[in-house]
């Protein structure tokens, strides 16, 4: 958990350097986030499962870019919105797990309400 508050407190000091937090309204920044993730998966896009693979290894650098802008706006995203990250998740597995229990949803990839 400290080592996302410390990378947060860096893209906040990042932010504060260059007053773009006039800019970073929760709307602007959540639109930012979708389009970082769109450009994650401009990588995939029209490729077959081998060339999705292969294509993951040949340009691990530029989705390691797309990646780290995707989690940038996302710990932007909840530091303005004043939300633990790490707590939110862990409510969020905690709800998972009692909608997908391992009994029924082992090796199925079917909708909960469906299971």
């Amino acid at each position: 958990m400290g080592e996302i508050k410390d990378i947060t407190a860096k893209i906040m000091q990042f932010r504060e350097a260059r007053d773009w937090k006039q800019f970073h309204n929760h709307k602007d920044v959540a639109l930012s986030l979708v389009l970082e993730a769109g450009e994650v998966m401009e990588h995939f896009q029209w490729k077959s499962a081998e060339e999705v693979v292969r294509h993951g290894k040949e340009c691990r650098d530029e989705i390691a870019d797309e990646l780290a802008d995707v989690a940038w706006y996302l710990f932007e995203l909840a530091h303005d919105l004043d939300i633990d990250l790490p707590q939110a998740i862990d409510s969020k597995m905690k709800k998972n797990a009692e909608k997908y229990p391992v009994a029924k949803c082992h090796g199925r990839h079917t909708k909960y309400n469906k299971l």
